[in-house]
């Protein structure tokens, strides 16, 4: 695998009223292999949303490069049209930005902007349905009547019909209840595994972490206290618990066996294992 992304002593200083100053993301360092689904977890305030609008050229940091494929992403403004359909960014509760008179339009309007017309348009919505599980029966119907799950459903493949190399999810299964937040999991597994696209995703949710994610990174006020697999991460419960965050509800069970004498793996993180 190669490199995609190389993010490079990244700081992002925010000013308050005043001569108050405070880094939202403090030097970071990491860099991210193709295909690869890389999760970001960390407390409220950790930074992991301002780290995420840097990716795609949304906050320009106060140092630090942002690499796309070697190259600097802010190295000519006039590319970043371009860059933000490489790397394409779901905001949390993405439903809220549906807009359009039918599914098939809304999912239609990237790759429209992007310049593609005719069947070449519709065949990439129909495509994209097809990945992410989208009857093609509800193409013509308004997006405004179809239930929570589905909307957000729609939402995100309408960026994931733009194709990006890179896409980013900010707490993607806020909100939904458990069903549909298990159908969106599977949803954007199976989009990295029939497109290859490379997936980071901010989340609370560790158990749905310990399924999806190859790696984890871990951020603790506004600094990188963790980049590992998520295998070796999740193994450190105790620094995890220290920051404030859980640990998959399996290894919390696993880590009680353990402490009760139990000859139990350290390494079972989710049912299937």
């Amino acid at each position: 695998m190669s490199k995609i992304l190389e993010i490079k002593n990244l700081t992002h200083i925010y000013e308050n009223s005043g001569s108050s100053k405070f880094a939202a993301i403090d030097d970071i360092s990491f860099s991210v292999e193709e295909g690869e689904i890389i999760g970001i977890i960390g407390h409220t305030g950790s930074g992991k949303t301002t780290l995420v609008e840097h990716l795609n050229g949304l906050l320009k940091p106060t140092s630090g490069t942002i690499l796309l494929d070697g190259k600097d992403i802010w190295e000519n403004k006039k590319n970043m049209k371009l860059i933000r359909s490489k790397i394409g960014l779901v905001f949390q509760y993405p439903e809220y930005q549906l807009f359009e008179e039918t599914v098939f339009k809304d999912i239609a309007y990237g790759p429209k902007n992007m310049g593609l017309s005719g069947d070449d348009l519709k065949n990439r919505v129909l495509d994209t349905c097809s990945i992410v599980g989208i009857n093609n029966s509800f193409l013509e119907k308004s997006p405004f009547d179809l239930s929570g799950g589905e909307k957000r459903r729609v939402a995100i493949a309408g960026v994931m019909a733009m194709k990006p190399k890179v896409i980013i999810f900010d707490e993607p299964i806020a909100g939904l209840d458990p069903m549909s937040r298990s159908s969106i999991i599977q949803m954007i597994d199976d989009y990295r595994t029939s497109t290859g696209a490379t997936v980071l995703i901010i989340s609370h949710n560790m158990d749905d972490m310990a399924k999806l994610a190859d790696k984890l990174l871990v951020l603790n006020k506004g600094k990188l206290a963790r980049f590992d697999t998520t295998e070796n991460v999740f193994k450190d419960s105790d620094f995890l618990k220290s920051i404030g965050l859980n640990i998959p509800t399996v290894a919390e069970i696993f880590g009680i066996l353990r402490k009760k004498g139990m000859d139990v793996p350290d390494n079972i993180f989710t049912t299937d294992d």
